[in-house]
């Protein structure tokens, strides 16, 4: 996955508590398993009438200046609801890459880490409230990974917690897949070594070849059979 490191851009402020996933994607485009192409039905049902499939002009990703956000500044509990994977898919198709808001959902704020986003937990109200009023004013901001702090156009910072193994991840842009191909080398001596020691493992034609077949001993007449 793309590596996450430094973020300059517009952000979207979306000051609204309680967004569920469902309202992030709704369950209506659950039917992929692609992550692309959700990007265009992200808040359908308040981005768009539903009647008509028409814009809202007055939804904030709808206007010009919000159009190419790649963060979004949210409210409590962000991510709630079910924990549909589709929401941080639909949200990286858009572009958003970085999402603040005073608290996440455990599941959501998990699985944006897993595709390559940043979920910034800020409790301070009043730097949450500076953010929000940056973004109003169509403000850039830049967040900095590496050294865990969001940069404002007027210079001043704000600084974030972020665990320190899923910031060597997102940093060095590694998923799971990518954690597991770091030890591709490790991993093939032992399948090599478990092909040698215990062959039965791979299963009849896995090597091409046939296990040898053992004589089972016979059983002795002055041993007292098993009591089960």
């Amino acid at each position: 996955m793309p590596a996450f490191t430094v973020l300059k851009g517009t952000a979207a402020p979306l000051n609204m508590d309680n967004i569920d996933t469902d309202m992030i994607i709704p369950k209506q485009f659950l039917k992929t398993i692609k992550r692309t192409g959700l990007g265009k039905s992200l808040f359908y049902e308040i981005r768009y009438d539903t009647a008509t499939d028409e814009e809202r002009p007055d939804f904030v990703l709808n206007k010009p200046e919000y159009r190419s956000s790649s963060i979004l500044i949210a409210g409590e509990n962000f991510g709630c609801g079910s924990s549909r994977e589709h929401a941080p898919w639909a949200l990286n198709d858009f572009g958003i890459r970085c999402i603040i808001a005073p608290s996440f959902a455990d599941i959501f704020f998990n699985n944006c880490f897993k595709n390559g986003m940043l979920p910034i937990r800020l409790t301070d109200s009043s730097a949450h409230a500076a953010l929000l009023a940056d973004a109003e004013k169509v403000l850039p901001l830049e967040i900095d990974l590496p050294n865990q702090r969001i940069v404002r156009s007027n210079g001043e910072t704000v600084a974030f917690e972020v665990e320190e193994f899923r910031k060597h991840c997102l940093v060095n842009g590694l998923d799971d897949i990518g954690l597991t191909m770091i030890k591709a080398e490790q991993i093939s001596r032992f399948e090599a070594r478990r092909s040698d020691e215990w062959p039965w493992l791979d299963g009849k034609g896995y090597r091409g070849d046939k296990v040898g077949a053992v004589k089972v001993p016979a059983v002795r007449e002055d041993k007292k059979k098993m009591d089960w």
